[in-house]
C-alpha cells in the first residue's frame, strides 16, 4: 500500500505503531487453550501508553514507523540482527510467560461480544502490575535530545581518551 500511495504521488502517509504487552480487557474473555489465565507477556504497559503513542504517530506521520516500549525495540532490533533468536527463546520462556498462576476463566468473545451488557473500559485486570510509561518513547520523541547527548557523550570518551594517552 506505501508503495502504490507513493507511486500515485499521494500526501496519504502510512506509520505503522510497533507495539508491546499492553492491559487490555481481551485477556479476560479471550477463547484460550491455555491451562491457566492469559495475560500479556510482560513487562506490561497501560492502553494510555499505547494511545498516546498512536495519537503521537497520526500527528507526526513523517516516520515509517514507531516502537512503543523498550522490549518492542529490544525485540524488532534482535530480529534484525539475528532472526530467530527471539523466537528461540519465546518457544523457552513465552509459554509460561503469557499466563498467571490463575485458574483459567473461561468466558470467550470467538462467537458474541464478552463486553455485550456492559462496557469493560479499556483497562484490563493487570493494573498492578502494568506502567503508565516508556522512556524509550520519550526518546524516540526527542531524537535530536538524544542524538546530542549520545555525540556529546561521545565525544567526551574521546576526548578523555586521548588525553589519558597523552599523559601515559
Amino acid at each position: 500500500m506505501r508503495c502504490e500511495l507513493m507511486h500515485d504521488k499521494s500526501n496519504v502517509h502510512v506509520t505503522m505503531v510497533q507495539m508491546p504487552a499492553v492491559n487490555t480487557p481481551q485477556f479476560s474473555w479471550v477463547l484460550s487453550r491455555l491451562p491457566k489465565h492469559p495475560q500479556p507477556v510482560p513487562p506490561i504497559f497501560q492502553p494510555e501508553v499505547a494511545a498516546d503513542a498512536v495519537v503521537y504517530a497520526a500527528d507526526h506521520p513523517g516516520r515509517r514507523e514507531y516502537w512503543v516500549g523498550a522490549p518492542t525495540a529490544a525485540t524488532l532490533i534482535t530480529n534484525k540482527f539475528a532472526a530467530g533468536l527471539p523466537d528461540r527463546y519465546l518457544a523457552r520462556t513465552g509459554y509460561k510467560a503469557q499466563q498467571t498462576d490463575e485458574p483459567a476463566e473461561k468466558p470467550a468473545n470467538l462467537w458474541a461480544p464478552a463486553d455485550e451488557d456492559r462496557d469493560y473500559g479499556a483497562h484490563g485486570v493487570f493494573d498492578d502490575r502494568s506502567t503508565s510509561r516508556s522512556y524509550q518513547v520519550w526518546a524516540s520523541r526527542h531524537r535530536g535530545v538524544v542524538g546530542a547527548l549520545a555525540a556529546g557523550a561521545a565525544a567526551a570518551t574521546v576526548y578523555f581518551t586521548r588525553s589519558q594517552r597523552a599523559e601515559g
